[in-house]
């Protein structure tokens, strides 16, 4: 086991690549074989791995291995900012590393939420220091002051919520399944902030009035797998299945399923997720890669704290045409995902055996994992052997050679410094 050094052991150094220790997250939706697989862990007894983190997030900090030791990433930035940021990237993206990436496998379902705009997380994180409520309590919405845009790449088939419908394919669903024709009235007129107000606002005993005998009539199908995930019901049925309130009501996020864009992606696909766009990640294996933040408002699909009355200020109510990324070639066996955020881009590298990628000159600090195959990296200082499931780093403007002795996927994370930026 490497010994961890205190952060003032970390003198002056060398400008090549570094491998990185990723921080996990053991969450309950987490499946049991991606991620441990990855990592070479045995997972006997098949503890759930959902994420793997690759940042400077105090909740699963990654690591730097230095000589035979390792240091927090965190510590390691803030001693050799220059080094490994580089001076512009200082002045694009400040002094740490500005976002957060992430491997996600999800064999559950995760919870319906949005992300809030910088000025939003900005007020909500004082107006929540304001009143005392501690940075680890449940009720907490506002846990740092910064905004959580996100992209992702599919690396299975995944499957997952995006947005409002359209509104006529709303107005089917509502007139198509006899359960919801109580919401008909509401609906009058095709007022979508409404529906979804109420929805989100009505007792618990009319909520299940509605879902109850649409459940009961989905489950026998369900459990003999007569439904598809392609269609909303197979979801509704899973989400009472994984989330069942006490005694024996269900969530209103059932709800949801049929209102916002579901979305089957394969393995090379993704999305972004701006602020206030809801969306909930149903089933898949997935890189992420999103501002350095853990802001989030829940609407449903989960046991965890919902605050309605904030969720309905951060949530845009409007017809979303999902734009499924896949993905710009920009260079020789390289594919960028835009995102329209300074915090960061992703790209995904695709080697065959012995295919050589060269890095730019000039490029800010680049974190990158090994999904598939083996590699040779090289740098002005050294030669790595690095197989499936390590995390590497390459500090500003150094050039590294990457020699594929399989077939390699790498996915790289960046940060961006475009001017076309997300607005708040």
């Amino acid at each position: 086991m490497r010994k961890a050094v205190n952060k003032e052991d970390v003198a002056m150094i060398q400008p090549k690549l570094y491998e990185i220790i990723p921080g996990i997250q053991n969450y309950s939706w987490g499946g049991t074989e991606y991620i441990p697989s990855l990592l070479h862990i045995d997972n006997k007894e098949e503890k759930p791995y959902a994420e793997l983190w690759i940042g400077v997030h105090p909740v699963a900090p990654a690591k730097v291995v230095v000589d035979d030791h390792s240091v927090l990433l965190h510590d390691f930035i803030k001693n050799n900012r220059k080094t490994l940021l580089g001076s512009a990237g200082m002045e694009r993206v400040g002094t740490t590393l500005p976002y957060l990436f992430k491997v996600l496998d999800a064999q559950k379902m995760l919870s319906v939420q949005v992300h809030p705009s910088k000025q939003q997380a900005a007020e909500g994180f004082e107006r929540e220091n304001q009143a005392n409520i501690p940075l680890t309590a449940k009720n907490r919405n506002y846990r740092d002051n910064n905004h959580k845009p996100e992209i992702h790449v599919a690396l299975t088939e995944f499957w997952m919520l995006h947005g409002f419908r359209p509104l006529e394919e709303i107005d089917c669903w509502l007139y198509k399944i006899a359960e919801f024709n109580a919401l008909l009235k509401t609906w009058e007129g095709g007022n979508l902030s409404l529906l979804y107000e109420t929805i989100m606002t009505m007792p618990q005993d009319q909520t299940d009035s509605i879902l109850q005998p649409l459940v009961k009539r989905l489950m026998p199908l369900y459990r003999s797998q007569q439904l598809d995930k392609d269609e909303p019901h197979f979801w509704a049925a899973r989400a009472a299945d994984l989330f069942p309130l006490p005694g024996n009501h269900l969530d209103r996020g059932i709800f949801s399923i049929y209102l916002f864009n579901l979305l089957h992606l394969h393995p090379g696909q993704g999305t972004f997720q701006g602020a206030g766009v809801p969306h909930a990640y149903l089933q898949g294996t997935n890189v992420e890669l999103m501002a350095n933040s853990d802001n989030v408002l829940r609407g449903g699909l989960t046991p965890k704290h919902i605050d309605v009355k904030e969720l309905l200020k951060i949530i845009k109510i409007d017809p979303t045409l999902p734009q499924i990324l896949e993905g710009n070639k920009t260079a020789d066996h390289e594919t960028l995902y835009p995102a329209p955020v300074r915090d960061f881009k992703l790209s995904r590298l695709l080697l065959k055996t012995g295919d050589n990628y060269i890095s730019q000159n000039q490029h800010g600090l680049e974190c990158m994992v090994l999904t598939e195959g083996s590699i040779r990296a090289k740098d002005d200082y050294q030669e790595m052997s690095l197989n499936r499931g390590k995390v590497f780093m390459a500090p500003a403007n150094v050039v590294y050679r990457l020699e594929a002795k399989t077939r390699c996927i790498l996915f790289k994370a960046s940060a961006s410094g475009d001017e076309n930026t997300e607005k708040p």
